[in-house]
């Protein structure tokens, strides 16, 4: 049997084990959308542990991560930057969102923003922004699940058929488990990655160089401007400290900030292990670390790889591994395209019903009717995102960072809500639609930018001084029901 049947067969048994869990872990959760999109408010901190950690190692990470420090060098280091202190926020606000979220039944971030403010307007708006972040980012996964099957088979499976396969399964799972096959899968995937992160990243170097010091030392010598700080830019120039930074910044802020990570503050036990999970999730940034190893390893031996995205999968199938082994890390390279993936489709599917399609036009839905139009919108959401996923030439990384714009707009909401009173329905809504008008002008006219700072940042200071000038000059809110958040 050739060895690149016995790599798909491996990896095709991994979809398999995780489509197993995925369908068995929605047997318990109640019908309705609570049950559905929270699991019904009773994840541990074990499976929570993983969900949030295992969203890390996405395609982004497993495949864009590698891309970069092959590409770029040190600019890849910004991943570990943004993804130390990128949580540490929800231990200020996670309890009040989990005891708000209790008290009225949200199960959406929206949800919490509009009844803040008293606006639907508001959370039509935060599901059209949700949705225009989540396609680019659930695109990614896809790109990365294509690139694995395209090459661990020696391209006899194109990109679209390897992500048509893989998101096939995670299709599966989240229509028929909701938010519990996401949990589930997630902690297996977690597990997984982990395991085959450090295995490969520590046995790369020893097997191309003998050893991560001497790696760093041969790459020193013969590329020294890889690993001169912050790096490379896409065009292969110096990275300015500018635009390094503010990727940094922007990532940070919109990373505790994402819709389908701020979901899961709702699905929490209790407080003290949504608590527990916020404190230990930093110790995920440990494996991040042999994943960049992996991109570094690729520069002196293979030179000339495009898309640099995909240089793990060519180094593992250039070495001569068993084909088993080569199996086993290219089911890790999808199981970090679809512990992402499969949280981001279920995330998007249920804030369009619930903060779109409810709010606006059937706040009398009821419960399990609810559920399943979430259920037709999972489907519905994956395949424009796989439209883009074929025809996007656009690098992993690239999208991502396009994402962390838009999103990094919900930080001032978040501040208004919980930090000032005086903060109105007017302001929250004109600072929203300023910040989000920027970033989009700046990437469509990136000459515009001033000081080469990422065009998030840029969003948020737009968003902060409309914001607090139409507050100060509107009405000022109810104390008592801005009491009820701000006190919380």
């Amino acid at each position: 049997m050739a060895d690149w049947v016995v790599v798909l067969l491996v990896t095709l048994a991994y979809l398999g084990l995780s489509l197993a869990v995925g369908l068995l872990s929605g047997r318990r959760a109640s019908q309705g959308a609570v049950g559905y999109v929270a699991g019904d408010r009773a994840l541990g901190f074990v499976v929570l542990y993983f969900v949030l950690g295992a969203s890390i190692f996405s395609a982004f990470a497993f495949l864009g991560g590698p891309g970069w420090a092959y590409s770029r060098g040190a600019a890849a280091f910004y991943i570990i930057a943004y993804g130390t202190i990128g949580l540490a926020p929800w231990f200020w606000f996670g309890p009040k969102v989990a005891r708000l979220g209790r008290r009225f039944g949200y199960v959406t971030q929206a949800e919490l923003f509009a009844d803040r403010f008293e606006s639907r307007t508001l959370s039509a708006l935060l599901a059209v922004v949700s949705l225009v972040a989540f396609v680019p980012y659930l695109t990614l996964q896809m790109k990365g699940a294509g690139y694995v099957f395209s090459v661990v088979t020696e391209g006899r499976i194109p990109i679209w058929a390897g992500a048509a396969i893989a998101y096939g399964v995670v299709l599966v799972y989240v229509f028929h488990s909701g938010i519990l096959g996401v949990a589930w899968t997630n902690t297996l995937q977690g597990m997984f990655m982990m395991v085959l992160a450090w295995t490969f990243g520590l046995y790369l170097p020893w097997k191309l160089y003998g050893g991560v010091g001497a790696m760093f030392e041969a790459l020193a010598a013969a590329r020294p401007e890889l690993l001169t700080p912050p790096g490379l830019d896409a065009a292969g120039r110096p990275w300015t400290w500018g635009a390094y930074t503010s990727a940094v910044a922007v990532s940070a802020i919109g990373f505790s900030l994402w819709p389908h990570y701020f979901m899961k503050i709702y699905t929490a036990r209790d407080i003290r292990t949504l608590k527990r999970s916020i404190v230990f999730y930093p110790t995920f940034q440990i494996f991040l670390l042999p994943i960049l190893f992996i991109g570094f390893a690729g520069v002196l031996r293979y030179p000339g790889v495009v898309p640099a995205d995909a240089i793990l999968p060519t180094i593992l199938t250039s070495l001569d591994l068993p084909a088993v082994v080569v199996g086993l890390f290219c089911a890790g390279a999808l199981a970090a395209s679809m512990s992402t993936g499969d949280a981001l489709v279920h995330a998007a599917a249920s804030i369009l019903v619930r903060d779109g399609y409810k709010t606006l036009w059937r706040p009398d839905l009821e419960a399990g009717r609810e559920a399943k139009l979430i259920r037709r919108l999972v489907i519905l959401i994956a395949a424009v995102a796989y439209a883009f996923a074929v025809a996007s030439e656009i690098s992993l990384v690239k999208l991502l960072l396009l994402s962390y714009g838009f999103v990094a707009q919900i930080a001032p909401l978040l501040l208004a809500t919980f930090l000032w009173r005086r903060a109105t329905r007017p302001g929250a809504l004109a600072g929203f639609v300023a910040g989000c008008a920027v970033v989009v002008a700046l990437n469509l006219r990136p000459e515009w930018q001033l000081l080469d700072l990422h065009p998030g940042v840029w969003g948020v200071a737009v968003n902060l001084l409309v914001g607090t000038l139409v507050s100060l000059v509107t009405e000022p809110p109810s104390a008592e029901r801005v009491a009820t958040f701000v006190d919380a």
